[in-house]
């Protein structure tokens, strides 16, 4: 379905050379490591929908939801996407459609009907599994506005929450295709084919689909695994409808033998009481959910007991948070990847302290790395800052855009990150800026391009710029500077806020900062500088 891009010849043999590439599949993967372990112990703390169980039953029903899918006519390659919260019915979604060699595209719990649409039709998804309602989001009323748009899908499933409302015509319920006896046809997995698109939001307004492989995909569970590989058991709530949730929460654990503990929901007070009486860790991921614990009223000692090590990555780590839970006796680590290449740079739990909160490590297990000019692609000398060129058996296979992938990838492998780093005497990568018009906000992309757009909407706004401000509880979040109408009244925060929310876009999008401006700092040619805006906010 989609034009991936070519990985050269001698990569591709140096990667198949050193066993980083193998012709395992997710499905021979799952089918070998579950069934090695069947009753690793599965929990969802959820209060609207909690489940305790072991990864075998979940393997169980996902091979009955594959037989019931496959009867459906799902077949290799055909698209499943999902969107579905931290529940049990995630794994067993995401098992079986690995195991029928489907392409699973997963979406996070709070996209609106906008985001959800582009993605479906953009992927040319065949069946979508979603919950009917989950917190403030009515997932059949959205689906009902846009389904007759998307000529692709043939099947909706409903995972049922319990909450009252009307059904959907035509959808099938999850529970019902668990009926079926489990799965048992072979099926001819291409390990090169793709596994997953995962779908983040870019410099444009629509979001990106990056395609992995199986090849790609397994490598970054043993990319992940040598961070800290004696790391106990960790309450997880990144989202399993994301890649990064799915790889850490759920393809991880399993491959490290570990118990599993998802949240749907974050709550830090939960979490410490969870913390204790499973007798596990928390806090690892974005910044916020350790700043969240630690911030806490109650956070003690027999919190600290069970979370002495957090791996950091996925949102800017500001050094004060970092050092802050070393004083408590917290280990930290910082890592650098991204949904194109998740695993790119990484300390690791026993690096030196100064490397482990000051920098996000050196390059990965076969990754390699390049610092490029801004400007060009001329290699800036060693120790100074340049944009990342990287390359690596886990880097993805392109877009679902075959013109983003002509963008941001060289015929020789790299990938042009459109992060800024250095890159030490002792080898050790820190971000210092970012190139591309991102904003990371507690681990989640959002598109300045897509907020300005809005803003540009409204009748006060002659200009505006979008960039990302620090933040101690999320790392960063979108400030607005923008340059009002002659005569106009100058809007404030609040007014910013209720314009968006009246445009549609979740609140995980709206601006948390205002500036006004007479003028602009702009290039030779009239754009707007915005690394100097980021400066400015710093």
């Amino acid at each position: 379905m989609w034009q991936m891009r070519a990985v050269p010849a001698e990569l591709r043999e140096r990667y198949l050379a050193e066993g980083w590439w193998t012709d395992d599949t997710l499905a021979s993967f799952l089918e070998r490591e579950i069934t090695a372990t069947p009753d690793l112990t599965f929990r969802v703390w959820s209060k609207q929908h909690p489940w305790s169980g072991t990864i075998g039953e979940l393997y169980d029903q996902a091979g009955r939801l594959a037989t019931s899918l496959h009867g459906l006519g799902v077949r290799a390659g055909d698209v499943v996407a999902y969107q579905v919260p931290n529940w049990a019915e995630s794994v067993s979604v995401i098992a079986a459609g690995f195991r029928l060699g489907a392409t699973m595209v997963p979406i996070v719990h709070f996209y609106g009907a906008r985001e959800v649409e582009f993605i479906l039709r953009q992927s040319g998804a065949k069946a979508l599994v979603t919950v009917d309602r989950f917190g403030h989001v009515d997932h059949i009323a959205n689906l009902a506005t846009y389904r007759d748009r998307v000529d692709s899908l043939e099947h909706v499933v409903v995972v049922e929450s319990g909450v009252e409302g009307p059904a959907l015509p035509g959808a099938l319920r999850l529970t019902d295709l668990l009926d079926a006896a489990p799965f048992t046809e072979a099926v001819d997995i291409d390990p090169d084919a793709p596994a997953m698109v995962g779908y983040t939001s870019g410099t444009t307004a629509e979001p990106k689909g990056v395609i992995h492989t199986h090849r790609s995909l397994l490598f970054e569970v043993r990319q992940l695994s040598m961070l800290d590989p004696d790391a106990p058991p960790v309450l997880n709530a990144s989202p399993l409808a994301h890649m990064t949730g799915m790889l850490a929460s759920f393809l991880l654990p399993v491959y490290k033998k570990q118990a599993i503990h998802l949240t749907d929901v974050w709550d830090p007070q939960e979490a410490l009481r969870i913390v204790v009486e499973a007798g596990v860790s928390a806090g690892a991921g974005a910044t916020i959910f350790l700043t969240s614990l630690l911030d806490a009223p109650g956070f003690g000692p027999e919190h600290l007991a069970h979370i002495r090590r957090v791996g950091l990555g996925g949102a800017p780590v500001p050094a004060a948070v970092t050092q802050r839970a070393e004083a408590l006796g917290i280990r930290c680590f910082r890592s650098y990847g991204s949904t194109e290449q998740p695993s790119i740079t990484g300390c690791t739990v026993n690096d030196p302290v100064d490397k482990r909160i000051a920098t996000d490590g050196p390059p990965m297990l076969g990754v390699e790395l390049r610092y490029v000019d801004i400007d060009g692609e001329t290699d800036v000398p060693a120790g100074e800052p340049g944009e990342i060129l990287s390359r690596g058996p886990d880097l993805c296979a392109g877009y679902t855009d075959p013109a983003l992938t002509a963008q941001a990838f060289t015929a020789d492998g790299w990938y042009r990150t459109g992060d800024v780093g250095v890159l030490d005497a002792d080898g050790y990568n820190t971000i210092t800026d970012r190139v591309s018009d991102i904003i990371i906000r507690g681990g989640a992309n959002l598109s300045a391009a897509e907020i300005e757009e809005v803003l540009m909407t409204m009748p006060t706004v002659a200009e505006c710029a979008v960039v990302a401000a620090p933040d101690a509880r999320t790392g960063e979040h979108a400030a607005a500077v923008i340059r009002v109408r002659p005569d106009a009244v100058v809007p404030d925060l609040a007014a910013v806020q209720a314009h968006l929310e009246s445009a549609g876009l979740p609140k995980q999008k709206w601006v948390e900062e205002v500036r006004v401006v007479d003028e602009f700092p702009r290039t030779p040619s009239g754009k707007i500088r915005k690394f100097v805006l980021r400066d400015q906010l710093r």
